[in-house]
């Protein structure tokens, strides 16, 4: 999603929808769903891949922007031959740097304050590492909204395996069918419906219901 998209929204509430009826939680990826950084990701693992001659299709990239990185370099055409921890090393290093930079997605952060106000409990689900993902909240001043911060750290399978969503459920202690899930990329929410949650999308700025695209798979990583 681009900054024009997410400024499309100004942060009013009006933006978001209303909380359905019999929701107890809401869980949210964080990049490119919170974060309006789906293009930074896709430039900083460029330029990670760059010096081993190979070159990131932005198209391929934006259909598997949900996965973690680990996952990305593997379903990487002929991503099996690279050297993956000196990538991700060089890739986090260019997203650390630019950390302060980014920016919110205003519908979502509204969804966000708007599920705070009706004190339902809040966590990220994130196929991302901590690493990242605690520092891009804290950079939006966001910490305080959220009871708990899922990462790929703490499930055996990223998505579009079902269980970050499963592990965010079972922190808050709200079953998985009474939250409601917000994902930007079809492995994120392969994944929330996998994990029997009802899910929202971004839709050029805005949230809409999404629906099921793919069936989900186990991760390799």
């Amino acid at each position: 999603m681009s900054a024009a998209h997410a400024g499309a929204c100004p942060g009013a509430d009006s933006c978001a929808p209303q909380l359905p009826a019999g929701i107890g939680a809401l869980v949210l990826d964080f990049d490119g769903t919170v974060a309006d950084n789906t293009y930074g990701r896709e430039q900083a693992l460029r330029a990670a891949l760059r010096p081993h001659g190979v070159h990131l299709d932005a198209g391929w990239y934006r259909r598997h922007a949900g996965l973690s990185i680990h996952d990305l370099l593997t379903a990487l055409p002929g991503g099996g031959q690279l050297p993956h921890e000196e990538i991700i090393h060089a890739s986090r290093t260019h997203l650390l740097a630019a950390v302060h930079t980014i920016i919110p997605i205003a519908c979502v952060v509204a969804l966000l304050h708007a599920a705070h106000r009706d004190r339902l409990p809040c966590a990220v689900a994130s196929g991302a590492s901590r690493f990242l993902v605690e520092p891009g909240i804290d950079a939006l001043g966001l910490a305080p909204l959220f009871a708990a911060v899922v990462t790929r750290e703490d499930a055996p399978h990223g998505k579009p395996a079902p269980g970050l969503y499963l592990e965010a459920a079972r922190r808050l202690d709200v079953p998985p069918h009474a939250c409601l899930a917000v994902d930007d990329a079809p492995d994120g929410i392969a994944s929330a419906h996998a994990a029997g949650m009802q899910v929202l999308t971004v839709v050029d700025g805005h949230l809409a219901p999404a629906t099921a695209t793919r069936q989900p798979t186990q991760s390799a990583r």
